[in-house]
Order: structure tokens, then sequence, then C-alpha cells
């Protein structure tokens, strides 16, 4: 099943393609127009605009709340008849400490508010957060594939290994080009993204 797209693509290992380099040319015009840093950090609103501006040249659904139930092997996301309750109640979390934050990103991401490109979204929008509210961001090249997986996947349940990896990680190199750049490939990495790295686009 490929995705409905605007480029007509039905093949979905070309749709992957596609939308890797896309998206990832768009991740660096995020970081290099500033447009990021306009973003009011830490609401499901910044999210969504972050979502649209990588993904809308692919999909209409780009920036909107997905309307289907999802899940990702045995992990179910948030119910739809729940979801926007959900997005509410994450909105009001507190966010000024480091822990607070990671707790954040964790109810966004079982959450899962779009159709497509949820991780890839919020880690955006977690380095947003710990930018505005800490002065550091996560330089996601140090973080393990598998740890970070597994971690995200136990995190519903228990937070202190995810809060644990990610502050190993963390950096004070809040607008260094090459730690965000490497951070984007990285994140796509995790999602079985490579064919492309952000230095070549």
């Amino acid at each position: 099943m490929t995705l409905e797209n605007k480029l007509g693509i039905t093949d979905s290992v070309e749709l992957a393609k596609v939308e890797e380099k896309i998206s990832k040319k768009r991740a660096i015009e995020l970081f290099e127009s500033g447009y990021l840093n306009n973003l009011e950090h830490g609401t499901f609103k910044s999210l969504a605009e972050i979502h649209k501006y990588l993904f809308d040249q692919i999909y209409d659904f780009a920036g909107q709340i997905r309307t289907v139930n999802i899940a990702k092997g045995n992990f179910r996301f948030a119910p739809l008849m729940y979801l926007r309750a959900s997005l509410e109640n994450i909105e009001k979390m507190p966010q000024s400490t480091y822990d607070e934050i990671i707790e954040k990103y964790v109810e966004m991401n079982v959450a899962h508010p779009f159709r497509e490109g949820n991780g890839r979204s919020t880690r955006i929008w977690l380095d947003l957060i710990l930018k505005k509210e800490l002065g550091k961001v996560v330089d996601w090249s140090r973080v393990d594939k598998e740890d970070y997986l597994s971690a995200m996947e136990r995190s519903p349940v228990k937070t202190i290994e995810i809060k644990y990896i990610l502050k190993q990680a963390l950096t004070e190199k809040i607008n260094d080009r090459e730690i965000y750049m490497k951070g984007i490939d990285h994140s796509y990495y995790y999602e079985d993204y490579f064919t492309f790295k952000t230095s070549e686009l």
C-alpha cells in the first residue's frame, strides 16, 4: 500500500526515495531560513507547521491531524477518538525542566498525530523546545539507532531510559549547522531513510 501523494507515485520504494529527498531539502531550508526559530515552542501548532513545511510538496495531509488509527509493529498509537483531547492535554504539559520536556515529547510520540512523518517532525520539535527552554539540543548523531528505538518503545511505560540516552547526547551548540544537518540525517536513518545525505542536497 503506497500512501496517496501529490506526485502520483504508486511504487512505495520510489515514494520513499522521493519523500526522503524532498523533505530533507525542506529540513535544510527550515533551519537556514530561520523559520524554525520563529515558531512557538512546545505547541501542537508548531509541530503541525514543522510537519507541513517538511511534507507539503508530497502529501495533502501535511500538517493535518490524521483521520485513521495507526500502529507500528505491536504498538498502537493514540486512538482517533481521543486524539484531539490528547493533543490538548499535551499542549498544557509543563516544559521548563529537562525531564518535563522529554515527558512531553514521549506523550507527543504516543499521540502520533500525523498519517506519516511523525518521528522526523517531532524530533525537530523536541530540539526547538530544548533550545528555547534550556539552551541545548540533542546531537542525534551520538544517539544509537537501536538504543533509541527500543527506549522509545518502552517510553510510554518508563521514561527513564530515553531520558538517559538523550541526556548523554545534549550539546550547547544550538545554532551549529553541522550538528543540525547530521541530526537530520540520523533522524531519518532511525526510520530507514538513508539514500541521501543532507550534505549532498
